[in-house]
């Protein structure tokens, strides 16, 4: 992902992977702790266990595209205001 500040750009790039890892990291230790129980739970387990992770990667992706959105707009409305100064 690509922002207008490089130092953004990073920020978003580093907590989207740390939100990817938090799933992997929920999801892998449930699932071994259900595992004793039943497979089944074991799933069920890690499921539950990579929702705060997704949720993470979610409210990031939402915040990227606000940003782009964003962006475009303070292009349309620079091409805009040149156009009304002709």
């Amino acid at each position: 992902m690509k922002l207008s500040s490089p130092l953004l750009s990073f920020l978003v790039n580093f907590l989207l992977g740390a939100s990817w890892a938090f799933v992997f990291v929920g999801a892998t230790i449930l699932f071994y702790i259900f595992l004793s129980i039943d497979l089944f739970y074991a799933i069920l387990g890690a499921l539950l266990g990579s929702i705060p992770g997704l949720f993470f990667v979610l409210l990031i992706e939402y915040i990227f595209m606000r940003q782009e959105a964003l962006d475009e707009l303070k292009k349309q409305t620079k091409y805009l205001e040149e156009l009304a100064n002709k």
